[in-house]
């Protein structure tokens, strides 16, 4: 029993991030603070870059309050001295860098515009929100981690850039932008042994997505498999994952993390249909 049991211990220990020290952007909200608080808890020490000062100082303390340690540093990440900052305090406060999540994103209420009614700049925005912060951060890090012949990047995209998203052109396109940038970067890095993996959720219920109502309903009526939405932890889970040593041998990584196929509401009824003739059989 007393061998069984190191073994199972041994096992968990890779998942662990124990003295690990992270920078999560965007950790304030949403996903973000899902990731912030769940490598906390997994024993890292978290940097969590947020340009909403109320919600990072909120983060922050509910980190504390969990017995975790963390600091806060107001950050846009758009702004290039601005992630030079915030990984010059991550540095004097901790003293290593050992994991970057780039988490920021988004649309900027720019869904549902077809090219016609889509300006340069409003291109621009979507771009840079999603794609250039995302370079910027992997460049503030890289010599850091270089140094230390070791690290670990995640980069958060979407379903979005996985496929055709003809709602948001600017969307798909950044998010698919970020997807190979991800993969190159792993492969530029991979001799410094630097891992860089990326996730790329699905349709994930937070607090800036009430106003869609019912994600579940929401979920199941675009046919989404598992028939709800995800949670924050559902991607916190994935980047403990590729974030700690149970990931050793995996870069260049693409990890959906969407409930399975989006077959389409017709599709996922017809699936169904076709399981419950089985039961007759």
């Amino acid at each position: 029993m007393k061998q069984a049991e190191t073994r199972e211990t041994g096992i968990l220990d890779k998942f662990s991030l124990q003295d690990r020290v992270a920078i999560v952007t965007g950790g304030g909200k949403g996903i973000g603070k899902g990731i912030a608080q769940a490598f906390a808890q997994d024993g890292a020490r978290v940097a969590i870059a947020e340009v909403d000062s109320d919600a990072g100082n909120a983060a922050l303390e509910e980190i504390r309050g969990m017995g975790g340690k963390a600091l806060f540093v107001q950050t846009d990440v758009l702004d290039s001295n601005q992630v030079d900052e915030l990984v010059a305090k991550s540095m004097a406060e901790f003293g290593k860098i050992d994991i970057l999540v780039n988490n920021v994103g988004g649309t900027r209420g720019t869904l549902r515009r077809p090219i016609l009614g889509i300006d340069g700049e409003t291109w621009d925005m979507i771009i840079d929100l999603n794609l250039r912060t995302t370079f910027l951060c992997c460049k503030a890090v890289t010599k850091i981690m270089m140094e230390q012949k070791r690290g670990n990047i995640i980069n958060i995209t979407s379903g979005a850039g996985l496929r055709p998203y003809p709602g948001q052109l600017p969307y798909g396109a950044a998010k698919a932008g970020v997807i190979n940038f991800t993969l190159s970067l792993a492969v530029q890095l991979s001799s410094y042994n630097i891992r860089v993996n990326v996730i790329a959720p699905g349709s994930i219920a937070t607090p800036g997505m009430t106003y869609l109502g019912d994600t579940d309903e929401r979920a199941r009526k675009r046919g989404v498999s598992l028939g709800r939405a995800g949670r924050p932890e559902d991607i916190a889970m994935a980047a403990i994952y590729l974030a700690s040593d149970a990931s050793a041998y995996v870069t260049g990584f693409v990890l959906p993390v969407n409930g399975g196929p989006n077959l389409g509401g017709k599709m996922l009824e017809e699936a169904q249909d076709a399981w419950e003739a089985t039961k007759s059989i």
